[in-house]
């Protein structure tokens, strides 16, 4: 599709909606800029001694720079996983969150006390775990996150390392083995400012022929942004939702993983 058309479609459809998407907008475009999105996923290795490595996640914490309080994410999705779901490339959303800019020095995983392998026959058997529902399992991330940003950050949970047989008792032990695949912003993001800010404005990430990613301006301050954009060079259109003033386009808008690329105000030109 090219991008006139992508455009003409896209404002008919923004134009239609809004006054029911303005509350929404705002929240995208006016805040958050100041904190990091990051989405934590499991994955896990192959283990075929078994049929299911069943672990009971309830919580993740994380640590920010020196401080001794972890920040307990609120959004994680508790459940019973089985670890032997997310092999070969596959994974699971654990949890996402909002965090302040800065340095995530470590992840830590609270589990509950419902974790247990089935064994190739069928028999089902607890695994012991002896402090992870406590005190949390520890991994070390020391990385900074920028806000503005999306981060993906892969938690690989290796089951054939963490379960260890207890002598000929016939007694499994869980002593997880943890380690972070990765940790990577998924993209970049555009940030600037149009003026005046009382125009409803829609604005677009544009490559080559085809439309990336759009968002509009809040109306009580100007500022608009672009989310979780691939790297890449774009020019923006911008768009007036008003007859009183003109289509125009930035060029040569240059997007960088993980990083936000802040434009000079945009000024609307009136007919």
């Amino acid at each position: 599709m090219t991008s006139a058309k992508m455009n003409l479609s896209v404002v008919l459809l923004l134009l239609a909606f809004s006054i029911l998407s303005s509350s929404c907008s705002r929240n995208q475009t006016g805040a958050g800029s100041n904190t990091a999105k990051v989405e934590i996923r499991l994955t896990d290795s192959p283990f075929p001694q078994v049929k299911g490595v069943w672990v009971d996640v309830q919580q993740v914490e994380i640590v920010m720079g020196d401080s001794s309080k972890p920040i307990l994410l609120s959004a994680t999705h508790p459940g019973v996983y089985n670890l032997l779901d997310f092999t070969n490339g596959k994974d699971t959303l654990l949890t996402d969150a909002n965090l302040p800019s800065g340095t995530i020095s470590q992840l830590r995983l609270i589990l509950g006390s419902n974790n247990y392998i089935v064994t190739n026959d069928g028999t089902q058997i607890p695994l012991k775990t002896p402090s992870a529902q406590q005190s949390g399992l520890k991994v070390q991330v020391h990385q900074d996150v920028v806000g503005g940003i999306l981060y993906r950050l892969v938690l690989d949970f290796d089951a054939g390392r963490s379960i260890v047989q207890a002598g000929n008792s016939g007694n499994y032990i869980l002593k997880p083995v943890l380690r972070i695949v990765s940790l990577q912003s998924s993209g970049g993001d555009i940030k600037g400012i149009i003026v005046p800010d009382s125009v409803r404005t829609a604005i677009f990430a544009i490559q080559g022929l085809d439309t990336i990613a759009s968002a509009f301006n809040d109306t009580s301050n100007g500022n608009f942004l672009i989310k979780d954009v691939p790297a890449g060079a774009y020019s923006l259109t911008v768009v007036p939702l008003d007859t009183a003033h003109f289509q125009s386009s930035i060029i040569n808008t240059t997007v960088v993983l993980g990083q936000v690329t802040n434009l000079d105000s945009v000024y609307l030109k009136k007919k």
